[in-house]
């Protein structure tokens, strides 16, 4: 049924004419511009939409594109049931929700055509990757996504402490080195052209976010949304939160955040395999973390963390969660989202459940979780 408005899409004519002017010639980042403004995504968007470009008739065949976005849907669906069935966290029927109670992702995915999909189908698949034990295929996958759109940094301070966790410093160093040779490979011939414009574009950390999008902070005057000094407030809150959860829940028993610098078999008592959930509770709590403390949430921002939502409200147990209060915050936080425009209830509402999730996660993981079966060491090279 959404195949049937073909005319919905609302960045695609943008992307397409962002890559047309690579396909031109013009490598320089400060002069690639679309319908709704300059190019602000790294290079391996330019790439991935290139292919797109051609494979839908310059970007004319938009019905074309929807149904390859379909397809991008349903092997996001199945990287995702494929983390969530090694986890075994979350029951059976929170995937009905997961599957069908979402217009919001359905529109995000098949009739909007952006790139946050594309960029966390990659991101899930990095996290098969490292829970297949294939952590340098995971790290090249991980740079990958972050080259499609910067949201996928937020997952970055997790994966820095499981790298760690499983290699000490001396042993993440290659693998941190996977993900920086990439960047440089696919930026390059950007980076030749005008090397500070291709990363003040594709990596500004500071572009300016407009307050009519915004779906977390309506309540909020608009003076002080845009205001900086809010800005680094939330920053100083997300990182610091970051940090607690570093120190005080991340860590197994018996371990603290500085003795993972030290090689896992020098360490007292030794390191102990990762297992699943170990793995997928820190990556998703450090990407909810950055969500949480976001200066603004846009509508195609919903795909940076829906997927993940069910292992972080089930995955820790809990008394006072109980599974009709956690379908709950699933709903509301649902309603928020889809409430168009925003209101200042809607984003209230939004920052309640998001409250109510932090606190789950931080009553319910004084150590990761070791539930599960620690992973088997892959047998073949990483």
């Amino acid at each position: 049924r959404n195949l049937e408005a073909v005319d919905t899409e609302i960045d695609w004519k943008a992307y397409m004419s962002e890559v047309e002017g690579v396909i031109n010639g013009t490598y320089d980042y400060t002069q690639l511009r679309g319908d709704t403004g300059p190019l602000v995504y790294p290079a391996g968007f330019v790439y991935i939409f290139m292919g797109l470009y051609y494979v839908t008739s310059r970007g004319t065949d938009i019905r074309l594109a929807q149904h390859i976005f379909l397809g991008l849907y349903l092997a996001t669906l199945l990287l995702v049931f494929r983390i969530y069935s090694q986890t075994r966290r979350v029951p059976p029927f929170v995937f009905l929700f997961m599957c069908c109670a979402s217009y919001r992702v359905h529109s995000i995915f098949v009739l909007r055509l952006f790139n946050d999909p594309v960029a966390m189908a990659l991101l899930f698949l990095s996290i098969n990757l490292l829970l297949s034990q294939r952590w340098g295929w995971a790290c090249g996958c991980f740079s990958l996504a972050v080259s499609v759109k910067m949201n996928v940094l937020l997952f970055a301070p997790g994966l820095l402490f499981l790298l760690l966790s499983q290699f000490g410093l001396r042993g993440a160093l290659p693998k941190l080195g996977i993900c920086a040779v990439l960047q440089v490979v696919l930026g390059l011939p950007f980076l030749l052209e005008n090397p500070a414009g291709y990363l003040s574009r594709s990596f500004d950390l500071g572009r300016q976010f407009l307050f009519r999008w915004t779906v977390n902070w309506r309540f909020l005057p608009e003076a002080l949304f845009l205001n900086r000094a809010f800005h680094l407030a939330l920053l100083a809150a997300h990182l610091s939160l970051l940090t607690l959860f570093a120190f005080c829940r991340w860590p197994r028993s018996g371990e603290s955040l500085l003795s993972l610098l030290k090689d896992p078999s020098k360490r007292k008592p030794p390191a102990r395999p990762l297992t699943a959930n170990q793995i997928v509770s820190v990556l998703f709590t450090s990407n909810f973390i950055g969500i949480c403390f976001s200066r603004s949430l846009h509508y195609q921002f919903y795909v940076w963390y829906f997927h993940t939502l069910p292992y972080l409200l089930w995955a820790t147990p809990s008394r006072w969660l109980t599974h009709l209060l956690r379908l709950l915050v699933l709903g509301l936080i649902e309603l928020s989202w889809n409430t168009y425009p925003s209101t200042p209830c809607s984003s209230v509402a939004l920052h309640l459940c998001h409250a109510v999730i932090l606190l789950q996660l931080w009553l319910g993981s004084r150590a990761l979780p070791e539930a599960s079966h620690p992973l088997q060491p892959s047998k073949k090279a990483p």
